[in-house]
Order: C-alpha cells, then structure tokens, then sequence
C-alpha cells in the first residue's frame, strides 16, 4: 500500500475487461514475493531442526561429552607422580575432555577414599593395588606411571653401617599395605630379616625422613622417597642413605580406577592415558617449565624438583606396553607371595584382573 500523499499508478483496463474485473496481486505489488505454501514452511521448518541437531551431533563428537567426565584422582606429594598435575596445570587433561580434581590422600587412606566413592582413580604402587584387592576395593592398573631409581630408600643414623645391623632397632615407616612399609619388608628379607627382627613406629614419608635429620631420640632408621630423600642426602651429618631402589628395583608406580568408571567411562579412561603420555612428552620438550609447574605442587623450586626427578624414570606410551607385556604380572606375583608372608595379605586376589591394558595402545 502506498504511503499517504504517494501517487500510485495503476494499470490500464485490458479492452473488454470492466473494473470489475480483479487485477493480477503481481501486477499491483511487483516487488512482493509470493507467499509460501503449506508444504515449503514445513519443508523449511524441517530443514532448520536438522541443521540444529547436525550441529549438536558434531559438539558430541568433538568432545563435549568427553568435557562434562569428572574423576577425581588420589594422590600424594610423590615426585613419580607429578605428570598427573603438569596434566592438570598444563591444561593438558581438560584439552582431552577430562574435568580432573586432584586430591593429596596419604597411601594408607587412599583405598578408603576410593571404597567411599569419593575419588574414582588413584595413583599408588603395584604391590598395593594387590592388598586394595586383596581387602575387598576392587580396582584396576590402566597404566604405568614410573620406576624408581634410587627415588626410595631407607636413611639410618649415622652408627648404623648395614642393614643388618638394624635387628632389635626402630624404623619410622607408614603402616602396612603401603609402598614404604613394603620397601622395608623387602629390604629386609633381602638381607636375612623380616618387619618381626625390627620394632616400627608409624611415620609417614616426610616425617619420617625429619625425625633422621632432627636426630629424634628412638628412631634409628627411617623409609622415605623423594623429595624428602634428598632432604638426608644433603644433611650427611645428621644421617646417610642405607639402600634405595638402585640397590633393590622393586618399586613402580601404576595408575587405576574403579571397574565401575572404567566400564562406564571408557573414553574418559583413554583420555587419562594419553593426558599422562602428553605430560611426559611436555618434560621432554619443556623441561623448565615442566619442573618449575611440579616443583610448585610440593614447594620446591624448579631447580630442586629437577634434581630430585633424577632417580626415577616417568614411563612412556612404549615403555608402558614394554611392561604390562610381562614384568607386571611377573613382579606382581613375586609381590604377593611377600604379601602373604608377612601377613599384609590373608588371602590372593584375582591376579588376572589387576590390569586392563587397552588404554595404552
């Protein structure tokens, strides 16, 4: 319709044709489209919620879904296990879909932590995930983390000369089912005792290592690892490094979840895998930034945390299949008969499902 004031042109009468006759609409509006028709609006409607739904399906499968996967992982200050925050600083877990919370659990109460729900995966030693088993916390190795090469041990105050001289002494160690205590059992079968031969007192890593610095009356020997190893080695005068895993390689970290996340979060799994593989290649690539980012998660500068990786080895996707192809089933039972000897253990778990091995390929 013309706008007031506008003069409007219309068309001339065809001959024979009375003004009664109704005209053409396109000869009256031109530039009008004609309308659409009941099948092209619903043509249209249809092709938009397609075009919506497309879009949706293609967010899934770059890794939405991969995004809103929580786990929360325990851990503790352990320097074998520092890939695991670098993953999570680095941005490299969230990169992979993953939403990590990382909490700091003493070894001892990790296995509760996972019994209660309140994390879903952890990070601790092989023979320990086989007394988890053992007591009931079902739990599976998806890959390794790293060896120890001289990165746990046992300090002793200067007067002791060899480990078996410590008969009828005291060793500051945690409690039974964790890595140190297991340390100590090993140390001492391999020279002729056993956890019986010595009395010990409860101490976790870091205390246990400064009861040996501060010369603390009553502790004569102590089991520790890194960081706080270094801590003795650099005190000579308050006590000396007696034997690490340099002299005894029985210590390897590995990282597993609870068959229920594993079974229900397959993709979340794999994810975890190669966020650790990432991490390991980013100390490679980026060593000072690596170590500076790690260091911080247990107050260390990047020089000391350096140092103190040193005497372990973090193991890669290669180096992962190298393993669980037969040295982890291998130590494993070598491990579990220790168990049993010393009573951490009552009974054997099921030595076939310790690991599942297809989120390393």
């Amino acid at each position: 319709r013309p706008a007031a004031g506008v003069l409007c042109r219309l068309p001339s009468l065809a001959a024979g044709a009375s003004r009664r006759t109704p005209l053409p609409l396109t000869n009256l509006y031109p530039r009008r489209k004609p309308l659409l028709s009941h099948e092209e609006v619903e043509m249209r409607r249809l092709m938009t919620a397609a075009a919506v739904l497309a879009a949706a399906l293609t967010g899934l499968a770059g890794g939405t879904l991969a995004q809103e996967t929580k786990v929360a992982i325990g851990i503790s200050g352990w320097t074998g296990f520092a890939p695991l925050t670098l993953a999570k600083e680095a941005g490299i877990f969230k990169k992979n879909g993953l939403d990590v919370t990382i909490k700091k659990i003493p070894q001892k109460d990790r296995h509760l932590a996972i019994a209660s729900g309140d994390v879903q995966c952890a990070a601790t030693t092989v023979e320990t995930w086989i007394g988890w088993n053992a007591a009931g916390v079902t739990t599976t190795q998806i890959f390794q983390l790293d060896k120890s090469y001289g990165a746990d041990g046992m300090v002793v105050k200067n007067g002791i000369a060899k480990i078996g001289d410590l008969k009828g002494k005291t060793v500051a160690a945690s409690p039974p089912g964790t890595s140190p205590y297991f340390a100590l059992a090993w140390f001492l079968k391999k020279n002729g005792l056993s956890p019986k031969d010595v009395k010990v007192v409860n101490l976790e890593p870091q205390p246990a290592a400064n009861a040996i610095i501060a010369g603390t009356e009553g502790i004569d020997a102590a089991m520790t690892y890194e960081p706080y190893l270094s801590a003795v080695r650099a005190k000579p005068d308050a006590g000396k490094i007696i034997a690490t895993t340099l002299d005894y390689p029985m210590v390897m970290d590995t990282f597993g979840c609870t068959p229920k996340f594993l079974g229900e979060n397959p993709k979340a799994a794999k994810a975890l895998a190669d966020s650790y593989f990432e991490a390991v290649d980013m100390i490679k690539a980026e060593p000072k930034k690596s170590f500076e980012i790690m260091g911080a998660d247990v107050k260390q500068t990047g020089d000391a945390f350096e140092n103190s990786q040193k005497y372990l080895r973090w193991q890669d996707r290669a180096a992962n299949q190298k393993f669980f192809a037969g040295e982890h089933a291998q130590f494993s039972k070598e491990a579990a008969d220790l168990l049993m000897e010393a009573g951490i253990i009552k009974s054997m778990p099921d030595m076939t499902k310790l690991a599942d091995t297809q989120f390393i390929r």
